[in-house]
């Protein structure tokens, strides 16, 4: 394969081979910016986080930690991506889908690979940083998910309900990052100096309501497939939130377009089945839309 010949999986008309430096595109192949429907699934859970805090406190969500999560999510995704490829580099190479992955056809070598993705890592890593006590935590948690996520394929036969787990991880870090606060490293700085000089502190942040973990649970469910449970579980954040009836109109779009998902998926049909899974993206937009009308309509 030429390094302008598109992957598989990736389209044929994708920005990357038609606009990148030739010397640039297996770089950003092997953070699958060729793709970008990952980088919306895992954009869209932190942007319905921060959507339903702001809701909850009958305000917009903030643009700034919109953009931050946006630019988070490409990052991360990239280094997940780039570590699912050093880990299944051998199993890669003998299947004809991931073959001519970069990693696989050795057009980046493992420790090059491995630069990129403590490279991605530590601009997510610098993002979150400038976030609250608890996001900080519940980002350094996520790195437990994205490192096990390779190896649930080995040792499991539910390595998509794994991948739910990761993936939306990102709306308990937005729906905490969105109640504001200072940043972690500053309060860790702080307890640290009063830590050696004796004083005996311990750090303390609220636990998250339930209306997050029950996005979580839908965003999960999603994931899965499982879609009338994972409408039924949004419902219950709505709900538990106190929302508007807002929020019913679009919740339905969205129901509707996951239904529209389940008629029309065929077995045997793998272009048809890419095309679903990009239309997920309209799915979280219409969740994302059904949360922030919640907060604002009939207030």
């Amino acid at each position: 394969m030429t390094p302008s010949q598109p992957l598989p999986d990736a389209a044929p008309a994708n920005w990357v081979d038609r606009h990148a430096p030739a010397a640039w595109r297996p770089w950003l192949k092997l953070g699958r910016f060729d793709r970008p429907t990952g980088i919306w699934l895992l954009m869209l859970p932190g942007w319905q986080g921060i959507a339903l805090y702001s809701a909850e406190q009958g305000a917009w969500p903030p643009l700034r930690l919109l953009a931050l999560f946006a630019l988070g999510a490409a990052l991360m995704r990239a280094a997940g991506c780039a570590f699912n490829d050093i880990v299944d580099k051998d199993f890669d190479a003998r299947v004809a889908r991931t073959a001519d992955r970069p990693v696989a056809s050795g057009r980046i070598g493992v420790r090059a690979a491995w630069a990129f993705v403590i490279a991605c890592s530590l601009g997510g890593l610098a993002i979150l940083l400038t976030l609250n006590l608890m996001s900080l935590f519940l980002g350094v948690c996520s790195l437990t998910l994205v490192a096990a996520y390779p190896f649930m394929k080995r040792i499991t036969w539910w390595p998509q309900a794994w991948l739910g787990l990761t993936f939306n991880w990102g709306v308990l870090l937005g729906y905490a990052a969105a109640q504001t606060g200072p940043p972690g490293i500053s309060i860790l700085t702080l307890a640290i100096h009063a830590w050696s000089d004796g004083v005996n502190l311990a750090l303390y942040t609220p636990p998250l309501p339930a209306s997050a973990w029950l996005l979580y649970a839908s965003l999960v469910l999603w994931t899965l497939g499982y879609y009338l449970a994972s409408v039924a579980a949004a419902v219950a954040a709505w709900r538990e939130a106190g929302l508007t009836w807002g929020f019913l109109p679009l919740a339905a779009v969205y129901a509707g377009q996951l239904v529209w998902q389940a008629l029309k998926l065929r077995v045997g049909d793998p272009a048809g089945a890419l095309r679903l899974f990009k239309s997920n993206t309209l799915a979280g937009v219409l969740l994302l839309a059904a949360i922030v009308a919640g907060g604002q309509l009939a207030r």
